[in-house]
């Protein structure tokens, strides 16, 4: 874990917390970056000093989705070979608790790398969303499939569907979040609530988290598949490569259905 590029990790006694560190590019998710979450939080899994993990941004920023820039001119075929949603996969097998501490914009994969966590604590200015749709694809990396059983479909579709974000206290009505905090005390809030896991039997933990997932992933692997799909397939299209061009260019885009 050292010479992190992309992340920073603190440690206080059995809690780790691992900051996303593109401040610039408001923490977007380049492979680099995903590349050294995966490795970091696989290590900090196999290390019996640590038994909860805390992962967050900054204040401005969880992280404000995918980094267009990777993806805007690729086609569906690279995008399948890539199989970059794999590192996901292995991030959802995380054994130790991961709280996911969320401040500002938490859009596109930003939301769904939070919703990989196990609880989430958020600041009051913290917004959630699924914009894919205004750049021609839809979410891939889980999105429409966490997101639909934490708030249920109507609410789920209309994210989807038009890309609209939700205040942080919306997403606790909804139940996307556990709770709703002071800016201030956002990361203190959710590495409190570490300590507190922490401080149980880390066997008894791991088994409770196992079990409660057992009943949450009931049929999301298939649906994830499916997900994945229909979002490579997006990369066969016209609009897709006209909605991440406007998006880089900073213009509306004008999608042709084809």
């Amino acid at each position: 874990m050292t010479n992190l590029q992309f992340l920073r990790l603190e440690r206080d006694d059995h809690v780790a917390t691992l900051f996303l560190n593109r401040p610039k590019q408001l923490n977007a998710l380049n492979m680099g970056l995903m590349d050294e979450l995966v490795a970091t939080l696989e290590e900090l899994d196999r290390d019996d000093g640590v038994r909860a993990m805390v992962l967050t941004g900054n204040e401005k920023a969880f992280a404000a989705g995918a980094d267009i820039t990777e993806m805007a001119d690729a086609d569906a075929t690279t995008m399948l070979l890539r199989d970059q949603f794999a590192k996901w996969n292995r991030i959802a097998k995380v054994k130790k608790p991961l709280i996911a501490a969320v401040s500002g914009f938490c859009l596109g994969g930003g939301c769904e790398l939070a919703m990989h966590s196990d609880l989430m604590i958020a600041s009051e200015t913290a917004q959630f969303g699924q914009p894919e749709i205004k750049i021609g694809v839809m979410p891939g990396a889980g999105g429409t499939q966490r997101l639909t059983r934490a708030i249920g479909k109507v609410r789920a579709m209309e994210m989807v569907l038009t890309g609209k974000f939700i205040s942080a206290q919306e997403a606790f009505q909804f139940g996307l979040v556990n709770r709703v905090v002071p800016v201030e005390v956002y990361l203190s809030e959710a590495q409190k609530l570490a300590r507190e896991i922490a401080a149980m039997s880390p066997v008894a933990v791991r088994l409770a988290k196992e079990a409660v997932l057992k009943v949450y992933e009931s049929f999301l692997l298939d649906g994830l598949e499916f997900e994945r799909k229909n979002f490579y397939l997006l990369f066969a299209t016209e609009d897709q490569k006209e909605g991440m061009a406007a998006f880089m260019e900073k213009r509306a885009p004008q999608f042709k259905g084809k």
